[in-house]
């Protein structure tokens, strides 16, 4: 059966996976990577730990997806904690496995070493990383005419990671973080992709300030499926986001009769939230929805089904 190709002027979608730690996980986690890659998403994302534990496997996931599937791959990349020559290795090692495309990130920092400070030798931020990407790819051309030219037919695409409330962990505004969006731009990012977020305004009111502040790069509105309330308070953790008190309440109270949780009933009202906030970005100019899959695809589907993107039985 023939495949319809996405129009031209539909939002893009796009989703994002972590590669599996364990051999026995690696079946079910290609199984849902499967499934997304049959909606046609514009690219999947490929999370890589800060310590670098699965380097590896997520090179291994990234190549798989290259050679196996139509989709384009984005290859995380994190710097912090790594010198300037390890990380340059890291990026030749993905140059060489035909990635074209990179999500340029900082990374975070041990959590349980107050005393830990990053090398001297180190790349200290997504802004350096960026240039650093830019760096390795000129020196690669440079020393041959054939990569020069494969360059020029598949250019290089850095995007980076933008926060519209603010990064808790670095303890900035929103308008700080405008401001280092357009210091990444001004690095040679290609395009950003929020961190996730639960009201519409978090979305619409950074991209309006970050476009009188001189940032042109699209902005992709990164979007969590708000069906589970153990993941939304791990998130919460993580990140220092905050879910809305209310949705997470009426999740919570959502009990079957012998009062375990009714999962049925909180993904149905966790997508519905979703969806409207998906709709709200989409409508106020979003170029697309960049879903963080947690490498669950129902959610997913469901999400982008309920926008009319595509359909479940994808």
């Amino acid at each position: 059966m023939a495949v319809e190709t996405p129009h031209p002027s539909r939002p893009t979608i796009s989703f994002e996976l972590m590669p599996p730690r364990r051999p026995d996980v690696a079946p079910k986690f290609w199984e849902t990577a499967h499934r997304l890659v049959a909606t046609q998403p514009d690219f999947v994302s490929v999370t890589y730990g800060a310590g670098g534990g699965d380097r590896a496997t997520a090179r291994d996931v990234v190549a798989k997806l290259l050679e196996g599937t139509p989709v384009l791959p984005v290859a995380h990349l994190t710097c912090v904690g790594a010198s300037r020559e390890d990380v340059s290795e890291v990026i030749d090692d993905f140059l060489d496995a035909g990635v074209r495309t990179f999500l340029a990130l900082r990374g975070d920092p041990p959590k349980d070493q107050p005393d830990w400070r990053p090398p001297a030798d180190g790349v200290h931020s997504s802004i350096e990383l960026v240039r650093l990407l830019r760096t390795v790819e000129e020196r690669r051309c440079a020393a041959s005419p054939a990569t020069a030219l494969r360059g020029a037919t598949k250019p290089l695409t850095i995007a980076v990671a933008t926060f519209p409330n603010g990064n808790a962990d670095a303890g900035t505004t929103r308008e700080q973080e405008v401001v280092r969006l357009l210091e990444k731009q001004e690095a040679g990012a290609s395009f950003a992709i929020t961190q996730l977020f639960y009201e519409a305004e978090s979305y619409t009111g950074f991209v309006e300030a970050a476009r009188r502040a001189g940032v042109t790069i699209p902005i992709l509105a990164g979007v969590i499926p708000t069906t589970e309330p153990r993941r939304l308070r791990r998130v919460e953790e993580l990140t220092g986001v905050v879910p809305p008190r209310e949705l997470l309440a009426e999740l919570e109270g959502l009990r079957l009769d012998d009062g375990s949780p009714d999962t049925e009933a909180q993904h149905a009202r966790g997508i519905e939230h979703s969806v409207r906030l998906a709709r709200a970005v989409l409508d106020a100019g979003a170029p697309g929805i960049h879903v963080y899959t947690f490498n669950k695809h129902r959610p997913a589907l469901d999400l982008l089904s309920g926008v009319g993107l595509t359909t479940t039985s994808a």
